[in-house]
């Protein structure tokens, strides 16, 4: 007998059956006009793409592709084991001590991603009796994994540490949690300020840095450390997604935490382990990282210019400083229309919708990188313009 290979939808319990066909009514048909919010049209190939996190173009770098290549042809050292079996002697910890004196930090422990790192360490350091603070505009990531545990989670407005602090004498000491430079709007975090309340408050502050690292200070430093609050922060977090080019992710801590961690956190602790070719991509991308000062310094060139540039044209962007520019787009719709009309014109970027935003307020995230020269930094905003005077 041939196998049906139709769609079961109809088959499933009525409970989960009416969630799926209500995401297909009413928000794919009646709200997307049967298309795909996220997926639109194949960039060309003269056409500038602005969806990437590759913010120092690593991921064509030939050294990181050989690297990867050679770890390939090797006998693995480990496959598919949880990395609570690696000892000190593994390729793995001598990367961890390699990255952790990059991002200034005791030591740090390479997850599978930087959802696992924030989930993960929310698990180890938290529970039902924690009050976990959370900037509005933190990743989700970590909202997940304080809710997860069952902490009660007290988000706070965003970049406002006296709202922060109003919180806290309310509740108690607990986690701060925040992001150095926040994803959906390139906000750069009010560190500083936020570092005064945790220490006045005897709260742990969790930095997520995944935007940061090896793009935003000299040398590819976190905020972190250009702030020179290493000794106020008590854990960072990254996805090595990002500047490194790679897929994984990374806690930085101190030294007795790592072994806790390890049978604590059980996103890390029950999964496979990273492997040697990952492992060998990231080894080359942190010595390529040490080596792309130019890149860093054009990359926040290219960022003021076009930030600079559609603020005076007064196009609506979210309020931001970094390398990631907001387009507000306001319902899904709208942001869909938004969406057509800049790849009409050749730029491709990111739309953020729900449950990454609000549901009303969707936006196209524009993800600057090295590669962008000045001439197509002026054409990205005269098209901007253009869409806009259009609409």
């Amino acid at each position: 007998m041939a196998m049906d290979t139709g769609d079961h939808v109809s088959a499933l319990p009525q409970f989960v059956a009416s969630r799926i066909e209500s995401f297909q009514r009413s928000r794919m048909g009646e709200e997307w006009g049967g298309r795909h919010l996220l997926h639109g049209a194949s960039p060309t190939p003269d056409g500038l793409r602005l969806s990437s996190n590759d913010y120092l173009c690593l991921s064509n770098e030939r050294s990181l592709q050989q690297a990867q290549i050679n770890a390939l042809h090797k006998t693995a050292a480990h496959v598919l084991m949880s990395p609570v079996f690696q000892d000190e002697r593994s390729a793995t910890r001598r990367l961890e001590s390699a990255l952790a004196h990059y991002a200034g930090v005791s030591d740090s422990i390479l997850c599978q991603s930087g959802w696992v790192a924030n989930t993960g360490l929310l698990q180890a350091i938290a529970d039902e009796r924690t009050p976990v603070y959370l900037d509005h505009l933190a990743h989700m990531s970590l909202w997940y994994g304080a809710r997860a545990v069952g902490a009660p989670v007290f988000p706070f407005r965003h970049n406002n540490a006296e709202s922060l602090r109003q919180k806290i004498r309310s509740t108690g000491p607990g986690i701060i949690a925040v992001d150095a430079i926040y994803s959906t709007n390139g906000s750069l975090c009010e560190l500083a300020d936020i570092a005064v309340v945790s220490s006045e408050t005897q709260c742990v502050l969790v930095v997520d840095e995944s935007h940061s690292l090896g793009v935003f200070g000299s040398g590819g430093a976190t905020v972190t450390q250009t702030l020179k609050l290493e000794e106020h922060v008590h854990f960072i977090t990254v996805s090595l997604a990002k500047a490194f080019a790679g897929r994984a992710g990374l806690v930085g801590c101190p030294k007795r935490f790592k072994d806790y961690f390890m049978m604590a956190a059980y996103p890390v602790c029950f999964s496979s382990a990273l492997l040697d070719h990952e492992l060998a991509w990231i080894e080359a991308a942190l010595r390529k990282l040490r080596k792309v000062e130019d890149r860093r310094v054009h990359l926040h060139a290219i960022s003021s210019r076009v930030r600079q540039a559609l603020q005076h044209a007064e196009i609506p962007m979210s309020p931001g400083t970094q390398q990631i520019i907001a387009l507000e787009g306001g319902s899904e719709s709208q942001t869909m229309r938004l969406r057509d009309a800049l790849e009409s014109e050749g730029i491709y970027g990111s739309v953020f919708c729900a449950p990454a935003t609000p549901r009303r307020h969707a936006l196209i995230r524009l993800s600057l990188h090295s590669g962008v020269t000045q001439d197509q930094a002026d054409t990205l905003v005269r098209r901007c313009v253009d869409v806009w005077h259009r609409s």
